[in-house]
């Protein structure tokens, strides 16, 4: 468990890297278009390929394919894995690539195909042919990263956000913010950073496993193995798309709400998926290939021990991550969106969304590690039934709200969704392996809650004081959030340890392997 912990603070690390480039370049991004009709045709002309993006590659695909690839491993050696390595990525290549000429030449004429809707639609339908291609980079990515995390070497994987947010700022900043002469020029600037990125994503992975050993080569062979990884997507194709249809939805409806709510939601999802991507994926992505390997040996119980552990390391920073989101939500947005082009009532309304959005993270987080313990023991039908289950509750729930609540239905029925999907897939679990029960957990989980009031106890004094001393807004804000945060984090930190929470050492470990924290808890072990 100690490599683990490793592993997973290098992941958190480098994510945290990555999700700080990616909040300056969101920042950046509604600095120069801000929350109006260029921005969000953007926003929805990303829905389709990263829709195929989740069904073939980063969804059903690593799914099927860590475990088969663990079975490879295990049995052939580097050689034989290096082999169905060839066969995957070549199959995922004539896929993905034929599929982004197919849907480029179908939103290519979208204007004859479907006439008679508003100039926002069209633009998207224009982006969408820019992005597409998008979809074969990222596919190859997710095979040759998902290789490297089978292999034991998760610090290259890791970078891959890196290089797409560095791309896409430098196209805005060194060539879109100069260059460009209108805001569709500027946008077709923002286009080309994502698909130099999506190279770089693919490109570094595939060097790493050459230094490996791996000579790529085009094998469309059928194979077993190929047909077992068909034969395990086929049912989380459908998990995923359902999920994936889900959420693009939710977009689709944000967009035709009003020039804006597609952007709201957009950078509010993006908040959300910081502590979500800095540690829970993290904890997952690790964690994944280690009960997949207990799986592979039928040993339920060390498997189950290690699921434990790293739903409650989730836990234990998720809970409260969303207690802080909600409570500085509205000096968060402000201190990172509310420039350029963004309005005081703009960041206003994002703050708010982002407040009630933040109920479902900690669900949000463990709802990906519950769906690869099922991918472990290569049950992929169970995740379908439940993400169907949660597909209609989102969409029957947020037709109704909507025409209330308008945008706030829709983040509404979302975080309704998110917990009942949680909780269906806790008691699939447990039914399927009941050495997975949560009764474990539940000490941790009280001591979790307890520590997390402790903490926006102390936020909310902070903000009231904040406040008191008649700052101007930028500075309440800045002092807020860089004030604020370390302070809840210490008072919450000391309230797990007076509680002697379950698992303090493991965290102790993995936040000794953070580069940031070392130094301040290494003399403590």
């Amino acid at each position: 468990m100690s490599k683990s912990l490793k592993n997973i603070g290098v992941i958190s690390f480098l994510t945290a890297v990555s999700r700080v480039l990616g909040l300056f370049r969101d920042s950046v991004q509604l600095a120069i278009f801000g929350a109006g009709e260029v921005m969000s045709a953007f926003t929805t002309a990303n829905i389709a390929p990263n829709l195929f993006r989740r069904l073939l590659a980063e969804g059903s695909m690593t799914a099927a394919f860590i475990p088969t690839l663990q079975e490879e491993l295990h049995q052939n050696g580097k050689e034989g894995t290096f082999r169905l390595v060839s066969k995957v990525s070549s199959w995922l290549l004539v896929i993905t690539g034929g599929l982004s000429i197919a849907a480029m030449l179908v939103f290519s004429e979208s204007r004859s195909l479907f006439p008679g809707h508003d100039d926002k639609w069209y633009l998207a339908s224009d982006l969408t042919v820019i992005l597409f291609p998008y979809l074969a980079l990222i596919s190859l990515s997710a095979a040759f990263s998902a290789t490297l995390n089978v292999m034991q070497r998760f610090f290259e994987p890791a970078l891959s956000p890196i290089w797409l947010n560095l791309s896409v700022l430098g196209a805005l900043g060194f060539a879109g913010m100069h260059y460009a002469k209108s805001p569709i020029g500027a946008i077709h600037w923002l286009c080309a950073g994502w698909l130099i990125g999506g190279f770089c994503q693919m490109i570094v992975p595939a060097l790493v496993l050459m230094y490996e050993g791996w000579r790529p080569r085009f094998d469309l062979g059928l194979s077993p193995r190929v047909r077992e990884i068909a034969n395990l997507m086929t049912p989380g194709i459908f998990g995923t798309a359902i999920y994936q249809i889900n959420f693009s939805v939710s977009r689709l409806l944000a967009f035709s709400l009003d020039d804006s709510s597609a952007t709201f939601l957009y950078a509010v999802n993006r908040l959300m998926e910081f502590p979500i991507g800095v540690f829970a994926v993290a904890v997952s992505t690790v964690i994944y290939p280690l009960i997949a390997r207990h799986a592979v040996k039928s040993d339920f119980g060390a498997m189950a021990t290690d699921f434990q552990k790293g739903i409650r390391l989730i836990l234990i920073i998720n809970v409260p991550a969303a207690a802080g989101l909600a409570l500085l939500s509205g000096p968060i947005v402000s201190l990172l969106f509310r420039h350029g082009q963004v309005t005081p009532d703009e960041a206003h309304r994002m703050g708010f969304l982002l407040a009630v959005m933040a109920i479902a993270l900690p669900f949000f987080s463990v709802v990906s590690l519950m769906i690869r313990a099922f991918y472990a023991i290569k049950d992929t039908k169970t995740p379908v039934r439940v993400a169907l289950v949660d597909f209609v509750i989102n969409i029957v729930v947020s037709l109704i709200l909507i025409r209330v609540l308008g945008l706030l239905g829709i983040v509404l029925a979302s975080t309704t969704a998110i917990i009942v999907q949680a909780v269906l897939l806790e008691r699939a679990l447990v039914k399927r392996l009941p050495e997975m029960h949560f009764a474990p957990l539940i000490p941790s989980v009280l001591k979790v809650l307890a520590a997390a009031a402790v903490m926006s106890g102390v936020l909310w004094g902070g903000m009231h004081a904040v406040l008191a001393l008649g700052l101007r807004a930028g500075a309440a804000n800045l002092v807020q959030v860089a004030g604020l945060i370390p302070l809840g984090v210490a008072a919450y930190g000391l309230a797990l340890w007076l509680m002697k929470i379950e698992g303090v050492e493991e965290l102790r470990v993995l936040l000794a392997k953070l580069p940031v924290m070392g130094k301040l808890f290494r003399p403590a072990l």
